[in-house]
């Protein structure tokens, strides 16, 4: 009696070691056969903890895969997106820069005009390029931030300073107001800087004057009379080369306000604008400190 109970118990492990065999083979079978692009979902037919273990360790595994299968090829259309786009804006002032170099060989009296028409566009040409680099960086996660508690007004100096000729060749003086001097902000210095001189670069494109800006506890507003007839749309300001206007003559890639929203991200703040009585609001919202 207890060899035939032996014997039933072996014949049945074996039937059990059996069909845990077959399963693993038709397991490893479909994952061969199957191409990686595939939705493919294992299943199982034994019972117990381990083969469902197991099943699930390995879908999650194909899960992940096609994750990151996705978020490649997302990245790879991106940046082809990104090249075609901004190889225009590239082209126009490197070739404005041949045009007037070979224009001086036949003019040579004209010098000092075609001289300071090449330094500009080599100076769109490089600002384009800065851009371009920066976001890069910022898409593939490559520019480190360190954030902290800091003076929010000096690196607006700093940006207001850099951008004096270029306001006073439009005739903007900036109107300033804060509730205090001494206002403080969760953000990274050099960021934060970066931020400020891409919405006085904003303004001075896209705007018709009447540059403000104001300041409070944990929050900052840049604002500009909008240029007649122009009509952007706020919800898209911040997206990606994004044109409200006619941008692309004055040297603008669509990149400046996408990058001010990517920063304010990655310091745990928000960008925001809106238009009120024919003016942009540029709206910077902080972390709270």
């Amino acid at each position: 009696m207890l060899l035939m109970l032996a014997l039933a118990a072996l014949a049945a492990a074996a039937v059990r070691l059996w069909s845990y065999r077959a399963q693993m083979l038709e397991m490893a079978r479909i994952l061969e056969e199957t191409p990686t692009e595939s939705n493919l979902r294992l299943t199982v037919r034994m019972s117990g903890a381990a083969p469902r273990r197991l099943c699930r360790a390995v879908n999650s595994r194909l899960e992940e895969g096609r994750r990151l299968r996705l978020e490649t090829s997302k990245r790879e259309q991106e940046l082809k997106y990104t090249m075609a786009c901004i190889s225009h804006d590239i082209r126009t002032p490197l070739a404005g820069a041949m045009g007037y170099l070979q224009l001086l060989e036949g003019e040579p009296e004209r010098q000092a005009e075609y001289l300071g028409v090449v330094q500009k566009r080599l100076e769109e040409l490089e600002e384009l390029l800065e851009e371009l680099f920066l976001y890069t960086r910022l898409q593939s996660g490559s520019l480190p931030l360190e954030c902290g508690v800091i003076a929010a007004l000096p690196p607006l100096w700093d940006a207001l300073a850099e951008f004096y000729p270029r306001l006073e060749a439009a005739g903007v003086e900036p109107e300033l107001r804060f509730d205090r001097e001494d206002l403080k902000i969760w953000a990274s210095p050099e960021a934060l800087g970066r931020v400020y001189r891409n919405l006085l670069a904003n303004a001075l494109r896209h705007g018709g004057g009447g540059l403000a800006v104001s300041g409070r506890e944990g929050e900052l507003c840049f604002s500009n009379d909008l240029l007649p007839g122009s009509a952007p749309d706020p919800e898209r300001l911040f997206d990606r080369f994004y044109q409200g206007g006619p941008a692309r003559a004055e040297g603008g890639a669509g990149l400046g306000l996408s990058i001010v929203g990517e920063l304010m991200e990655r310091m745990g703040g928000r960008a925001s604008a809106e238009i009120a009585g024919g003016r942009l609001e540029i709206r910077l919202s902080f972390r709270s400190t």
